[in-house]
């Protein structure tokens, strides 16, 4: 049972993302943007997070995205090359001095607290990333002569524009072609395109795709499946898992090449405080597997999430499950009570759903959207190690 990797040794890269990464400005703690007269400079995106935290975890990984000649996109390449981040394949256009034909895209985030939910206000019209067309990537000379065992792509990059959605479709079918495992996260932003032109776009993409991540609003909204007894847009707190589940079933039968199917499960109880766990559903056997405690039947975290920072949440999940596909995670048991992973061969789906749902949580303690955690941090997390200091 498992993802059909590639071997280690065949490859270059183990991940290769695809996506727009923009600088983020913040006000410091909880401050509003609107009175800020101080910015906190962030770098993220949907896709490039992923790439940026298995590079931190030890793989081997690489980041495709569009990126202005000019200082404000050499923020981005300093902060992907400080990982070990491959970004040999970027496709960078030159400054025409005032960002009319191209630019690095911004977003404003202020983080919530209490009652005040955290708000990101989009400034990424015009960018690089959007301007990126079929053809400027070499995806012959990236997925079979150099190799790379998983691609990770999404919504957020192939909305972005129509030449975005023909090269999203040109590197997810190179990646199938080449036996490279794809990834592909749903993720709706309203903001950028409507439902109805994203059903249009992705359903035809599915085909090539592996594994896919989404919530129930993504689900809805992108592939046009409906919750029994969720509205669009309702947070998972009142959303019946149940019937949750019972769809991801019909996306696995409506698509039968698709091997897993993942999402965060958040119950917002203010800015600061969230519910938090996740589930993979393996389509081989049938199965669904909630993150828990090593030898126990309890949830990982199972009082509410303390949240420092909640953008990039989503993408700590997509990371830590796919660091544990290719690293071929198991939890081991070494003595009651004490539980450590092992690497190599077929991944264990526990513990790679263990894995996603710690890494996701751990990346929202800390600030900014890109992670933070080493891998010790990680393993002691998702085997169920406590929080008491480490000396």
């Amino acid at each position: 049972m498992g993802l059909n990797l590639k071997p280690v040794e065949s490859c270059e890269l183990d991940l290769v993302s695809l996506g727009e990464c923009m600088v983020r400005l913040s006000p410091p703690g909880t401050g509003r943007i609107e009175f800020a007269n101080l910015m906190e400079v962030w770098v993220g995106g949907g896709e490039y997070n992923v790439a940026y935290a298995l590079s931190r975890l030890g793989l081997r990984t690489g980041w495709v995205g569009g990126l202005v000649d000019n200082p404000v996109g050499k923020i981005i390449l300093n902060h992907a090359r400080s990982a070990g981040v491959d970004v040999s394949h970027v496709v960078t256009l030159p400054y025409d001095g005032v960002g009319r034909e191209a630019r690095i895209g911004l977003n404003f985030t202020e983080v919530g607290s209490g009652p005040r939910a955290s708000v990101t206000l989009y400034d990424r019209g015009h960018s690089a990333t959007s301007k990126m067309e079929p053809g400027q990537v070499d995806w012959k000379h990236l997925f079979q002569e150099r190799g790379v065992r998983w691609l990770h792509t999404g919504g957020i990059f192939t909305c972005l524009s129509p030449t975005t959605r023909k090269l999203a479709a040109e590197a997810l079918m190179a990646a199938h072609e080449a036996g490279t495992i794809v990834s592909y996260d749903l993720n709706f932003r309203s903001k950028l395109w409507s439902s109805k032109e994203a059903i249009e776009t992705t359903r035809p993409l599915v085909q090539y795709i592996d594994c896919l991540i989404g919530n129930e609003e993504d689900f809805q909204a992108v592939l046009g499946y409906e919750v029994e007894g969720a509205e669009a847009g309702a947070d998972l707190k009142s959303l019946p898992i149940e019937n949750y589940k019972k769809m991801v079933r019909r996306v696995a039968r409506d698509y039968p090449n698709l091997k897993v199917i993942g999402t965060t499960l958040r119950e917002v109880y203010n800015a600061g405080s969230n519910g938090w766990s996740a589930i993979l559903y393996a389509s081989e056997t049938d199965t669904f597997y909630q993150d828990q405690c090593p030898g126990t039947k309890q949830q990982l975290f199972v009082d509410p999430l303390t949240i420092e920072d909640r953008v990039g949440g989503g993408d700590g999940f997509a990371s830590g499950f796919a660091f544990g596909f290719l690293s071929g995670a198991r939890t081991m048991e070494k003595k009651p009570g004490k539980f450590s992973i092992a690497y190599g061969g077929e991944a264990d789906y526990q513990t790679c759903v263990d894995l996603g749902t710690a890494h996701g949580a751990m990346l929202q303690s800390t600030r900014g959207d890109t992670s933070q955690i080493t891998l010790p941090e990680l393993e002691r997390v998702a085997t169920g190690g406590g929080a008491r200091i480490i000396r």
